[in-house]
């Protein structure tokens, strides 16, 4: 059965796999989920908030296993009979997943335990360093795709050198490379490479592109439904190869939109389809509280702040490309507002009507970043705080706009990709 794909679906997973995957029609699957460990998750991505309702959820692994049993279960349904299904973990919980995972696939149909090797990672004083991560590897039929010439990897500098002086034990073959083995020696990404995103978990696009060209053919459809920051979409579209994502998280949704754009030159509504965004206010409430201040700064064309807890005031900024030069007459003499750099401060509320206090909160806030222009996003504004804003607009020269969801919503229209 034929099933849509570039799409990116912002959603649960679980609803996802129910609702538009249909029975037998991807040929690769990878995720990578997320697990309650004491990985440093950046609250810019919503992580700090998943991984707390992560810990709520998942005291032990068996609420974890519980959570994820019947996402695996849909995905082993989705799987195409030559499909197959990668599962990245790190140590918190990899033994108990290979267990449910060989419940739902089938122990037979395990085919490799795949060591993710990288030299980051810190230096412990009384344990040895975690250098790895576990990639288990599993296929749904008896005949699979496994593009072995594709990942063939380079031999040694040492293996080489045997080769070439004849030394006893070393093995001659055709070229200067081996067959893939279940140790992929990949640098994670470091601080200043192009391809970061400040995704916290972010992997490598080389360990994804392993990954697909081995497991799938051009023009095959590849899905992840814990997509992140989009690395495997990215990745897919590159080799060709159709893909689906799905992630939770507005903001991770656009960054994959973007990511797509920007790297691979792929259009919105053309080379592919953002589905299922948040549109009413109902799903604006619901949205978890640091997801939903993401999601107002950038819908406003802001930047939020990844600091969540102890901001001070301020969820995000909106940078200016250029302030004219009346705008700068403007503030000129105006003391400690002489400093006016490009950018404003946006205060979010996910709240149905602010009031006074969060008004003059936010006038302090504003005061002490030196800005005399904010914005201040709501569901609703009671009287009182409107009366303040034209208060300190008109006696202290802030100028605060007030901005409803709907009034954003609407905005957005124009603004999404």
């Amino acid at each position: 059965m034929s099933v849509e794909a570039n799409i990116i679906y912002c959603g649960d997973n679980l609803d996802v796999l129910k609702k538009y995957i249909p029975e037998d029609s991807i040929d690769l699957i990878y995720i990578d989920p997320p697990f309650n460990s004491s990985r440093n998750y950046e609250v810019f991505w919503g992580e700090a908030q998943e991984r707390r309702a992560f810990e709520d959820r998942f005291g032990d692994v068996m609420h974890y296993l519980e959570w994820m049993r019947p996402r695996l279960r849909e995905l082993h349904r989705v799987l195409k009979s030559t499909g197959t299904f990668y599962y990245h973990c790190d140590w918190h919980a990899s033994h108990y997943i290979k267990v449910e995972l060989d419940r739902i696939f089938n122990i037979d149909n395990f085919r490799n335990e795949i060591v993710w090797w990288y030299e980051t990672g810190g230096i412990p004083r009384n344990d040895f360093s975690r250098k790895h991560d576990i990639i288990f590897r599993y296929v749904k039929g008896e005949k699979w795709i496994f593009n072995a010439h594709d990942v063939m990897e380079p031999r040694s500098d040492e293996v080489l050198r045997r080769i070439a002086t004849g030394i006893q034990g070393a093995t001659r073959s055709t070229g200067q490379v081996r067959h893939p083995s279940d140790v992929f020696k990949i640098p994670s990404i470091n601080a200043m490479a192009a391809e970061r995103l400040g995704y916290p978990t972010q992997k490598p696009l080389l360990l994804l592109e392993k990954i697909v060209r081995a497991s799938s053919n051009e023009g095959d459809i590849v899905l992840d439904a814990f997509c992140g920051c989009g690395t495997t979409l990215e990745a897919a579209a590159k080799w060709k190869r159709n893909w689906i994502g799905v992630d939770f998280s507005p903001t991770a949704c656009r960054v994959m939109a973007t990511r797509l754009e920007s790297r691979l030159g792929l259009k919105p509504d053309i080379d592919f389809t953002l589905k299922d965004m948040p549109k009413t206010t109902e799903q604006l409430r619901k949205m978890p509280h640091f997801e939903f201040q993401n999601w107002a700064c950038v819908a406003l064309g802001g930047i939020p702040n990844k600091v969540k807890v102890g901001d001070y005031g301020i969820d995000g900024r909106l940078y200016l490309a250029d302030i004219t030069k009346e705008q700068k007459e403007v503030t000129e003499g105006q003391g400690i507002f002489e400093t006016l750099d490009k950018w404003y401060p946006i205060q979010v509320k996910q709240m149905d009507k602010v009031g006074r206090p969060d008004i003059d909160k936010f006038e302090t806030a504003m005061r002490r970043d030196k800005r005399v222009k904010g914005y201040f996003i709501a569901f609703d504004f009671s009287s009182d705080a409107i009366k303040e804003i034209k208060r300190a607009q008109k006696d202290d020269g802030l100028d605060i706009s007030p901005i409803t969801v709907d009034e954003l919503l609407q905005y957005e229209k124009t603004a999404l990709p």
